[in-house]
């Protein structure tokens, strides 16, 4: 018997497409066509690419909007950042639609199924997002909370046909948050750039001397400090030397907690004034268009592009390329959709590739200092470092040597010695005990910096550039090891501002021989002045800083932008040293034999099965858990072949289930093959009880 017509069943029959409203999916409008077909699939379509764009799109494209610096740092050209940014609007889009459509095959029921479970798990994601941002909870209260409005959003969308409408409205989304990328983001000028401008500076009357200009990253003037307010020689033997036979300018302060308005203004002599990009054609006049008509220019910048293709070749490096642009937004995507707390920061990842993983070959000979084992640890030498060393040559013409190196800056991974270690990556910097570790690492990262300001001077007078060049080293800015203050924004400016605002400044000029303190009211605007009055060239365009060679200022107080054209004053003269953290009185001592007094669960104890220091890696970092029964506070000793390195609190469980970590940064610890580790828990009366390691 033939299937009657559509038209001939009655209202209501499963097999019509004449549905009741009450009950009916809102991704299956009844169509005018065949039902459940193309209409219903646009429709579909639509409501997928809505909540796609905004639980992906939406924030990855406005964390990467607001950080030009990212694409800068990773070298990518315009045509990388509009593939990426394609990827993002439409890869995620298309691999959910395709796996709704894959569905159909089952039959339109499950289609229909699978369509609202997909809606309800993207809008359990916005949740977290959302609930992140305007609720307390964290972790598994907000994953439950989540889910709960995820399927009570889907029971709406399945039963209405209103929350489907709105979903289809969203789907404009996309399209606008590429715009605003494009068009309005400060990443825009990086992507459409207007030109690169830049008014060459004047020669004038005297000697052009060659240019070197080292600028370290978040490097607080505090962290090199001994306790009489000068350079510790013990800890920090080279910046000892480099203070010995250049100025120092001790009340010398950055402008910004942040590298991307911080370098400009130390490079235009120009306090911030509005958001844009580090970028070239944001700030034509600049150091390297300044100097860059009368000398050459080798620059090593890292993420910013202030110096023109017409003056500076653009190095290729290891760090640049899509798979790396993907991978790193891949991991803010997981950042944005974390249940946890998250400082969602691309700069999280810039760090500097060492000669090995960029394949470098050696630029320098081995050094005679035996206490530096260069000779088995020169590949862990940044390779930006390495080739700005080689190119510390005498030239024909005047030459301005340039590197913007990312150290001692976070990620934290050398010890004094040279050595790399592996961290976790989430490990925290606030709460008890965390700050403290986090300064270790910081102080650990600058003996090692160190090293390389030796390795610079030994080569500046190696090549005989020393004698003959102006030379400046310096830091953009600090960082904050305060508690409850940490990182470098205006929180921790106005907290501790002596470790965020006040930065080490030294200028050699050519020829001088002693060291000297100037505790003149240095800012950094006053950077290029200075370069350029002591290399005879006058800028052509007015600036806000003044040049070292013309008086002091009268005015003692200091501003710092957290914000372009927002100063905020700061008060105050050179900051009082900060000592270093004190070592424990256990910290040394060797142990033997110990009663066992419970367990303790070590992350990376197969690292400690075959060790080879010569490899250049040391598994220096230690960190797990212990039981809940264990008190806060009680102090944990670590211990490598029989001797204690390190003696720290347990705390609080972080996010990653850590109640302790510690770093073993002294390398003698360690020997080629199997070594000992062993955790002691420090009794109050002092007595160490041995945890049996898991």
């Amino acid at each position: 018997m033939a299937e009657p017509a559509p038209a001939d069943r009655p209202p209501g029959d499963p097999a019509s497409g004449d549905r009741p409203t009450v009950g009916l999916p809102a991704g299956d409008p009844a169509p005018a066509g065949r039902p459940g077909g193309w209409r219903t699939e646009l429709g579909r379509l639509a409501e997928v690419a809505g909540l796609v764009g905004l639980v992906v799109t939406q924030p990855l494209l406005d964390v990467l909007g607001r950080s030009p610096d990212f694409f800068l740092f990773h070298r990518a050209d315009r045509r990388e950042i509009l593939l990426l940014v394609a990827l993002v609007a439409l890869v995620p889009t298309t691999a959910v639609a395709l796996l709704g459509a894959l569905s159909r095959l089952a039959g339109r029921a499950a289609r229909s199924v699978t369509h609202t479970l997909l809606v309800g798990l993207l809008l359990a994601a916005l949740a977290v997002q959302v609930g992140r941002h305007g609720t307390p909870l964290r972790g598994v209260p907000l994953l439950l909370l989540a889910a709960a409005v995820g399927a009570a959003v889907a029971a709406a969308h399945r039963r209405w046909r209103a929350p489907g409408r709105v979903l289809r409205l969203a789907a404009a989304g996309p399209l606008l948050f590429v715009g605003l990328f494009v068009f309005a983001s400060p990443t825009s000028t990086v992507v459409l750039p207007r030109g690169e401008g830049g008014a060459a500076g004047v020669p004038g009357p005297g000697h052009h001397p060659p240019v070197v200009v080292l600028v370290l990253d978040e490097l607080p003037l505090v962290s090199l400090l001994g306790r009489d307010g000068r350079v510790d020689a013990a800890r920090f033997p080279h910046f000892a030397e480099l203070a010995g036979g250049s100025t120092w300018y001790r009340n010398a302060t950055g402008v910004s907690g942040w590298t991307p308005y911080a370098l400009p203004a130390m490079l235009t002599g120009r306090y911030p004034q509005r958001a844009a990009a580090p970028h070239h054609s944001q700030y034509p006049d600049n150091l390297f268009t300044a100097l860059g008509g009368l000398y050459d220019v080798r620059a090593e910048e890292s993420i910013t592009r202030l110096c023109p293709p017409s003056r500076c070749e653009q190095p290729v490096g290891p760090e640049q390329g899509m798979g790396v642009l993907v991978r790193q937004a891949g991991g803010l995507l997981r950042q944005v959709a974390a249940p946890v707390d998250s400082r969602v920061d691309p700069a999280d990842s810039y760090r500097e590739r060492t000669r090995a993983e960029a394949g470098v070959d050696a630029a320098e000979p081995v050094p005679t200092d035996p206490k530096f084992r260069w000779d088995s640890l020169d590949d862990n030498q940044p390779a930006r470092f390495t080739g700005f060393l080689a190119g510390l040559r005498p030239a024909p013409r005047p030459t301005l040597h340039f590197l913007h190196l990312l150290m001692p800056h976070s990620p934290w991974a050398y010890l004094p010695s040279g050595a790399r270690y592996d961290a976790p990556d989430d490990l925290p910097n606030d709460g008890d005990g965390w700050p403290e570790l986090a300064r270790r690492r910081h102080l650990a990262q600058l003996g090692y910096t160190d090293r390389l300001i030796g390795e610079t001077l030994r080569t500046l007078r190696s090549t005989g550039l020393y004698d003959q060049a102006l030379l400046v080293v310096t830091a953009d800015h600090g960082v904050s090891f305060t508690p409850g203050a940490q990182g470098r924004g205006m929180g921790a400016v106005r907290t501790a501002p002596g470790e965020v605002a006040w930065v080490p400044t030294f200028v050699k000029t050519p020829g001088q021989r002693a060291g000297r303190i100037d505790d003149r009211n240095w800012q950094h605007v006053d950077l290029l002045p200075t370069i350029a009055d002591e290399a005879a060239v006058r800028l052509p365009w007015p600036v806000d800083g003044r040049s070292a060679r013309q008086a002091p200022r009268t005015e003692g107080g200091k501003v710092f932008y957290d914000r372009p054209g927002e100063p905020t004053s700061i008060a105050g003269g050179v900051p009082d040293p900060v000592p270093p953290p004190a070592p424990h009185p256990l910290v040394g001592t060797a142990v033997g034999d110990r009663p066992a007094g419970g367990t303790a669960r070590v992350a990376n104890l197969a690292a400690f099965a075959a060790v080879d220091p010569d490899t250049g890696r040391l598994p220096a970092a230690v960190w797990g858990d212990v039981p809940d029964e264990v008190p806060d506070g009680t102090p944990l000793a670590i211990a490598v072949n029989g001797r204690v390195g390190a003696v720290v609190p347990v705390v609080a469980r972080d996010a990653g289930g850590r109640r302790f970590a510690a770093l073993l940064a002294d390398d003698r610890l360690y020997h080629v093959g199997a070594n000992r580790l062993a955790v002691y828990r420090v009794a109050p009366d002092g007595a160490l009880l041995r945890l049996t390691l898991t």
